[in-house]
C-alpha cells in the first residue's frame, strides 16, 4: 500500500486468503501447513519482484504462532524484501487474521525467509542493492545483517550451546506424570511423490509444500504420544539443503524427541530419491516443532513422559531438553520491551548469542529513528535528543580525520575509555567471550541517592560492516553475572542501550556517533547539557577527539584487537 507521501515499497506483496473448510483441520481451524504454503508463496513473489528472476527458498527462521485462525476468517499476509546481499536476500513476512464481522485484526506470526536468486545457469546472480526509505525499512535493513550473521553460524551455535547447557528435568515427581511412552511408538514415516501440482515455476518441489508435508507428519507423531489433537506452537528454522524435482520420492520421518510437562518436541527430516533406482538419499530439509495439547478449557494438558531409544534416541532426548532451554532464553531476550525492568538479564552460555543479537539490534533500531532533534552544537560537536515512549535518548556526533577502522578498534576497548572520558573511573575486563563479545565491570563518577559511586556490568558487542555503507558498531548493555553481584561499595546501575556507530565519510573523514538511552541517574547531567547550562558533553568528546588523534597511527591497536 502507498503511504501518505505516495511512496510504496517496490518489493511489497500483499496477499489475502479466505479460510475455507478445505484449508481447515478437524477443529475448523486453519492448518499450519496451509499457512506455511501461503507464507512461502508471498515471500517468493516479493523476492522475485526484487531479483527479476526465479528464486528458491534457502531457509525460514523460527516462527512463533500466537493465534489460531478459524474457517470464515481472512488471512492477510504482507511480504517485502528487507535487504539484498550478494545472491541472497531476506524477506520479512507479517501474518494477521481479520474478522469480517468486526473488522478487527490480530497478529498471528512474523517470519523471516532467505531466498537465493537463480540465474540462467551460467553462475550466481548478483542482486541489486535494496535502498530503504522509511524508518521501518531502515531498521529492518540494518538488523537483517545481524540476523544473517546468526543464520550463517546457526549450526555451530546449536552445537556449542548443547555442549555448554546444563540440562535438568523440569518435572517434579510429585506432579504425577502420566506413564512413560517408548519413543518408537511415535515414529512416523511417509512417502510423497512430487507431482507437477507440487512444483513451482522452475519445476522444483515448492518449498511451502515440503514444509506443509513436514508439519503433517510431525502432527501425527505428536498425536501418537498424547492420543489427542495437538496444536503447533513453534517451528525452529527450516533449512533447505538442496532442491528436489518433479518425480522425486520424498521420504518424511518424524519422532517425538522429548516430552516436557506441557509441551513436546518433534524432530522431522526429509530425504529425496529419484525414480531411476537411485540408491543414495539426499537430505532436503529438517526442523524441530513444538506442540502443546489443550483441554476443553483451553488449558495445556500434562503430557506422558518419553522413554528414548538407546543411542541416537538418548542423544535426541538430551538435545531436545537443551533446545527447550535455549528457546526459552532466546524468546525472553529477544522479546524484551525497552520499558521493562530489570534491564539487566542473566549472562549464560545458552543465551549469549541471542543476548548479543538483542544488544546490537537495539542500538541499530535507535540509530534508524528519524525524529532526532538537534539540541545544541559547540565546535562541530552536535548533541541530539529523542523522546519516545517515555524514554529520552541522546546522540553526540562529530566528524574526524581518522580511519574508521582505527577509531572502531580504539573505542571498542573500554579499558581505555578512562583516557578520554572523565566519567569512567574504572573499567575491568571480566570475560573475553569471543573476538567480538566482552563483559566489563565499569565504575563511573556519578553518585547515587545513597552517595555511592555507580557501577555496571556491561556486555560490549562489536560488529564490522556487512557491506559498503554499513557502520562499524560497538553496542553496550547491562547484564548480570553470578560471579559479580551487587556490593555495598557501589550502587548497581543499568544501561539498556548505548554505544557507537562509526561511518567512513567522504573526503577520508569518519563520522562518529555515540548513542545512549539513559537511565534516571543520568537525567541531571543530560538535561543540564541540553539546557545550555553546561558544555560537559563537548568537553568529553573533545577529549575523545584528542585521544583518537593521538593514537590514529598506532599499529599495535589493530594487532591487539585481532
Amino acid at each position: 500500500m502507498s503511504t501518505a507521501s505516495g511512496y510504496r515499497n517496490p518489493t511489497e506483496v500483499n496477499m489475502s486468503q479466505m479460510v475455507l473448510p478445505c484449508h481447515a483441520n478437524h477443529r475448523g481451524e486453519l492448518g499450519v501447513g496451509q499457512l506455511l504454503k501461503w507464507i512461502d508463496t508471498a515471500a517468493c513473489l516479493s523476492a522475485e519482484r526484487h531479483a527479476g528472476c526465479p528464486c528458491v527458498t534457502a531457509s525460514v527462521d523460527d516462527i512463533y504462532f500466537e493465534q489460531t485462525i478459524s474457517v470464515g476468517q481472512v488471512v492477510n499476509l504482507k511480504a517485502k524484501v528487507n535487504r539484498a546481499f550478494n545472491s541472497s536476500m531476506e524477506v520479512g513476512i507479517k501474518v494477521c487474521y481479520e474478522d469480517l464481522y468486526s473488522g478487527k485484526q490480530w497478529k498471528v506470526c512474523q517470519a523471516y525467509a532467505t531466498f537465493v536468486a537463480q540465474g540462467d545457469g551460467t553462475g550466481k546472480v548478483k542482486l541489486k542493492m535494496f535502498t530503504p526509505q522509511t524508518e521501518e525499512e531502515k531498521t529492518e535493513y540494518s538488523i537483517a545483517a545481524e540476523r544473517r550473521r546468526m543464520r550463517l553460524i546457526h549450526t555451530d551455535i546449536i552445537k556449542d550451546l548443547l555442549v555448554k547447557s546444563t540440562i535438568q528435568d523440569e518435572r517434579d515427581p510429585k506432579d504425577g506424570a502420566i506413564g512413560e511412552v517408548p519413543a518408537e511408538v511415535t515414529r512416523v514415516e511417509s512417502v510423497e511423490l512430487a507431482l507437477p501440482p507440487h512444483a513451482n515455476h522452475q519445476e522444483n518441489t515448492f518449498g511451502g509444500q515440503i514444509m506443509a508435508w513436514m508439519e503433517n507428519v510431525a502432527t501425527i507423531a505428536a498425536s501418537r504420544l498424547c492420543h489427542a489433537h495437538p496444536t503447533l506452537k513453534t517451528i525452529e528454522m527450516f533449512h533447505f539443503r538442496g532442491p528436489s524435482q518433479v518425480g522425486d520420492r520424498l521420504l518424511l520421518k518424524a519422532i517425538v524427541n522429548n516430552a516436557f510437562k506441557n509441551s513436546m518436541e518433534v524432530g522431522v527430516c526429509v530425504e529425496a530419491y529419484g525414480q531411476q533406482g537411485e540408491v543414495s538419499r539426499r537430505h532436503v530439509n529438517s526442523a524441530f516443532m513444538t506442540f502443546v495439547v489443550y483441554d476443553d478449557k483451553n488449558q495445556p494438558c500434562t503430557l506422558p513422559c518419553i522413554k528414548p531409544e538407546p543411542g541416537d534416541g538418548e542423544r535426541r532426548y538430551r538435545e531436545a531438553s537443551a533446545r527447550k532451554k535455549i528457546r526459552l532464553d532466546r524468546k525472553y531476550v529477544i522479546s524484551l520491551k525497552q520499558s521493562e525492568v530489570p534491564l539487566s538479564v542473566p549472562w549464560d552460555p545458552s543465551n549469549q548469542v541471542y543476548l548479543s543479537y538483542n544488544n546490537v539490534s537495539s542500538l541499530k533500531i535507535l540509530v534508524a529513528k528519524s525524529n532526532w532533534i538537534l539540541a545544541t552544537e559547540i565546535d562541530k560537536v552536535r548533541l541530539y535528543t529523542l523522546e519516545e515512549d517515555h524514554i529520552l535518548s541522546f546522540r553526540v556526533e562529530m566528524t574526524l580525520d581518522i580511519d574508521a577502522r582505527q577509531a572502531f578498534l580504539l573505542l571498542s576497548d573500554l579499558t581505555r575509555r578512562h583516557e578520554w572520558d572523565p566519567h569512567y573511573i574504572k573499567c575491568e575486563l571480566l570475560q573475553q567471550v569471543d573476538q567480538d563479545e566482552m563483559i566489563y565491570h565499569v565504575v563511573i563518577s556519578t553518585r547515587s541517592a545513597e552517595n555511592k559511586l555507580i557501577d555496571f556490568i556491561l556486555l560490549a558487542s562489536r560488529r564490522t560492516p556487512c557491506a559498503v555503507g554499513d557502520p562499524y558498531v560497538i553496542a553496550c548493555r547491562s547484564v548480570t553475572l553470578p560471579t559479580h553481584p551487587e556490593t555495598e561499595k557501589y550502587t548497581r546501575g543499568e544501561t539498556l542501550c548505548a554505544g557507537f556507530c562509526i561511518w567512513p565519510d567522504i573526503n577520508e573523514q569518519t563520522r562518529i556517533s555515540y548513542y545512549n538511552q539513559f537511565t534516571p541517574g543520568f537525567v541531571p547531567v543530560i538535561t543540564t547539557n541540553i539546557a545550555g547550562l553546561s558544555s560537559d558533553f563537548h568537553t568529553t568528546f573533545h577529549s575523545c577527539e584528542m585521544f583518537l588523534e593521538k593514537n590514529k597511527d598506532d599499529i599495535s591497536v589493530g594487532i591487539k584487537n585481532l
